[in-house]
């Protein structure tokens, strides 16, 4: 009988993925709007791609399995 297949989590999905290192990251939050009230140095973090730390990689590992 053939092994079944794995789910991925619909809502992990959407909000990460698999870098070539092999690294999952993410897009930083509180981007989207009321960016007149946000300093330009908090502003300019925000850009930048975070990354989820070696300790939740494992269940990123679950949560993603085909990515």
């Amino acid at each position: 009988m053939a092994k079944q297949k794995l789910k991925s989590h619909s809502g992990a999905k959407k909000r990460f993925f698999k870098t070539a290192s092999g690294k999952f990251a993410y897009r930083k939050c509180s981007r989207s709007h009321i960016l007149v009230h946000k300093s330009p140095k908090r502003l300019r973090t925000l850009r930048q791609t975070g990354y989820v730390t070696d300790t939740l990689t494992e269940q990123m590992r679950h949560l993603l399995p085909y990515d």
